[in-house]
């Protein structure tokens, strides 16, 4: 069985960076790439809050770029997906799809988290033409237009909230009779005279031509004032919650209620020695390129750390 120095799990802004500061440190590297190489980042179309570039830059583009870059290094890319981790005996045992077993000496957990979706399939069809599922990352584009957000808890009424100071208008659609957030958060979303509420109402679909132009809705489904009808709008907003990828690592490390995996203090480190974790997988707050990268970046310099440790 081959025994890797580090292996990193994910291929987005946090597994790319981390690879960059592990192999600049002499560490042999290898990305496990998953199921979406170059992450949720690859979602959406320009990124304009990376620093770095003034006019924004294509979000597949700067994926690519930060994979150059890692290669370029020396890490090796394998487009595996990984089925099964035991992280009882060191090193730790990795099982891929192709039932591939590697034994790895230092692991960084890059998995992200999912969005996650209506199950709509206008949603892929309009995925980066009008649908979102970060307003801090797409909101620039709809300055002085209408968007619709779609969820009732904080995030929702964050995002709302967020997009009314750029947005013409903001409907928030809400499939209960009532919000799930907190009671600043509804405050700050009812009394903003941008942001409607549309209670007791789910979406049907979207439709367009050249990306979104509108939502198709009902209210009060299945009830004897049900009413169909379409919204003329220009953004689709999903804010009902983001999945964490973390499932397979689960009964060796914690994580919160959610399934985000709890690090020690400011450090990706998960309590479990040689395994650390960075980008969204750790992170429900942020959810940003910029942070994950930087704590990909934290997470390799504890690779080199802990190796340079375990020498001696």
């Amino acid at each position: 069985m081959e025994t890797l120095s580090c292996i990193i799990i994910g291929s987005g802004p946090a597994g790319y960076t981390a690879a960059i500061y592990t192999q600049r440190a002499g560490i042999e590297t290898v990305i496990c790439e998953g199921l979406q190489p170059g992450g949720q980042l690859t979602t959406t179309t320009t990124v304009e809050n990376f620093p770095g570039f003034p006019e924004g830059i294509d979000a597949n583009l700067l994926m690519e770029n930060m994979r150059k870059q890692a290669t370029h290094l020396g890490a090796k890319i394998w487009s595996k997906i990984l089925v099964k981790a035991d992280l009882e005996t060191y090193p730790y045992i990795l099982t891929f799809d192709d039932n591939t077993e590697v034994a790895a000496q230092t692991i960084v957990i890059a998995t992200g988290a999912t969005a996650k979706y209506l199950g709509l399939p206008d949603e892929k069809k309009y995925m980066g033409m009008g649908v979102s599922a970060c307003a801090t990352c797409d909101g620039f584009f709809y300055r002085k237009k209408t968007v619709a957000v779609v969820g009732g808890g904080d995030t929702a009424c964050e995002e709302a909230s967020y997009l009314a100071t750029l947005a013409a208008k903001v409907y928030l659609i809400v499939r209960k009779p009532f919000l799930r957030a907190s009671n600043i958060m509804q405050e700050r979303v009812k009394n903003n005279p941008k942001i409607e509420i549309l209670f007791e109402t789910n979406t049907l679909g979207l439709f367009g031509d050249n990306g979104v132009e509108g939502v198709k809705l009902v209210y009060r489904k299945e009830e004897n004032d049900e009413r169909i009808y379409n919204l003329p709008i220009d953004g689709f907003f999903l804010a009902i919650g983001h999945k964490p990828n973390s499932e397979l690592f689960k009964p060796w490390i914690k994580t919160d209620s959610n399934g985000y995996i709890l690090t020690e203090g400011k450090t990706p480190k998960t309590g479990i020695p040689g395994v650390f974790a960075a980008g969204d997988v750790a992170d429900p707050l942020y959810r940003q390129a910029i942070i994950a990268a930087a704590s990909g970046a934290s997470a390799g310099m504890e690779v080199e750390k802990y190796l340079a440790e375990k020498r001696f």
